[in-house]
């Protein structure tokens, strides 16, 4: 137990309160790295595009009798024997959900690293938030915020962040309905069952995901020689290793399985996932998730 002036709380609420002021003290900084990346990579981003009510030319169809003559566009017309109506582009707001692990795994960072897994997830994060609002889209964070449309987008969700205090580690997704898109950045060292578990209940309602794994290099190559104390950042319980090397072939083959599943998982759902490592840029998963929710390519993986 731990005193906060003059009530006592659980360790656990200790840390807790304390990872959550962390988080806040990290996130005005976060926020201006999210803009430095999205005015790195990418100028512009446009919302999703299907024929509808607008200005902007969408396609060229044939005519179906009953339509309204006026729609004819005669120029394309007159061109074959065919009649055709010029669509127009309907660009209509879409809801995309963002989520940050906030578990205590993602506060690792090895010395080969440039930043922890829980700064980089956030990262990416508010870049996409950045970029989404940009062009019109309505964002939300599961659990934090309903959806919403506005031009600062990514500093509203960074404000609600900041003062949102300690997060679930894994939200409520059920009120995500078909016809949204959601973007989870986590490092997914849960076993696969309970993330398929978790996850399940977006594939029943036809919600189309993005995971991206975030990666400290040390945990895919496990350079650990000798006597070696490992910690568990969730429980705290600790594994003392005389000869960790031994280890190095079972982790790694496990680590990788656990991957290899979910990805397999993700594929056969049109699902997309990417892994980002926290010793590469930012920007390199940025632009392959960008690809994905824009609709180019079913399913887009890889490493970066």
């Amino acid at each position: 137990m731990a005193r906060i002036g003059e009530a006592t709380v659980p360790v656990a609420t200790r840390e807790a309160l304390a990872r959550a002021r962390m988080r806040a003290a990290l996130v005005p900084d976060l926020l201006i790295e999210a803009r430095r990346v999205v005015n790195t990579v990418i100028a512009g981003w446009h919302g999703r595009r299907k024929h509808g009510i607008g200005e902007n030319f969408w396609q060229f169809r044939p005519y179906v009798e009953g339509e309204a003559i006026s729609r004819i566009d005669w120029r394309r017309s007159a061109r074959d024997d065919h009649t055709y109506v010029r669509d127009r582009e309907w660009e209509a707001a879409h809801t995309v959900w963002l989520w940050a692990d906030p578990s205590p795994s993602m506060l690792f960072k090895s010395r080969g690293a440039s930043v922890s897994k829980e700064s980089r997830a956030l990262v990416l994060i508010l870049a996409l938030a950045e970029l989404l609002s940009r062009g019109g889209e309505r964002i939300a964070w599961p659990g934090l915020t309903d959806p919403f449309a506005a031009r600062s987008g990514s500093e509203r969700l960074a404000a609600r962040l900041d003062h949102a205090g300690d997060l679930p580690t894994k939200p409520d997704l059920s009120m995500i309905r078909r016809f949204s898109d959601i973007v989870l950045a986590s490092d997914f060292l849960d076993p696969f069952e309970e993330t398929m578990s978790w996850l399940d209940v977006l594939a029943r309602h036809g919600v189309r995901a993005h995971l991206i794994e975030i990666a400290d290099p040390v945990e895919e190559t496990f350079p650990y020689a000798g006597r070696t104390e490992f910690t568990d950042p969730e429980t705290g319980d600790k594994l003392t290793a005389g000869r960790a090397e031994t280890f190095s072939a079972d982790y790694r083959n496990a680590y990788l399985a656990r991957r290899s599943e979910l990805e397999s998982w993700c594929k056969r759902l049109g699902w997309s996932y990417t892994v980002n490592h926290t010793d590469r840029l930012a920007s390199e998963a940025l632009v392959r998730v960008h690809f994905a929710l824009s609709g180019e390519g079913a399913f887009r993986h890889g490493a970066a």
